[in-house]
């Protein structure tokens, strides 16, 4: 009993090798519980108290602060360049159909295959608006 400690420690470094390599917080939530459980064993407190403590303080860290941890870790995603062509107005460069699976549209100085949000067809000229971005495909609606 009185070398549980080597234990917790060794869970301690596998769980924080095992996050620095997933980088998912697969395992962080584990770690501040075998802390506590590991300060606990240096106390011979028994067993099983160490394994209630590192559950409950391990449930509890998960349930409180996942949410906070996630968004703080995942912080603004930036648009990429294709993504920033959603909302602009494009002009038609070949006339878009789905039916006949044609359509090019140039927008932001870039011409792209496009397609029609809702079976409309595009005639040259026409100025659409770029919806989505579906595969190398704009998807646009004329509004």
């Amino acid at each position: 009993m009185e070398y549980i400690w080597i234990g917790w420690l060794a869970f301690i470094v596998f769980a924080v090798i095992a996050e620095a390599a997933s980088a998912a917080l697969i395992s962080v939530w584990f770690i501040p519980g075998a802390i506590v459980a590991l300060i606990l064993s240096l106390f011979d407190v028994p067993l099983w108290v160490q394994f209630i403590v590192f559950g409950v303080t391990s449930v509890l860290l998960l349930v409180f602060t996942r949410k906070f941890v996630k968004r703080f870790l995942k912080g603004k995603g930036e648009r990429t360049n294709a993504d920033a062509v959603i909302g602009q107005k494009a002009v038609v460069t070949e006339r878009v159909s789905n039916i006949e699976e044609t359509g090019a549209v140039k927008v932001m100085g870039k011409e792209w295959s496009a397609r029609s949000q809702n079976d409309e067809v595009y005639d040259v000229g026409d100025v659409v608006t770029v919806k989505e971005i579906s595969g190398v495909k704009l998807i646009c609606n004329k509004e």
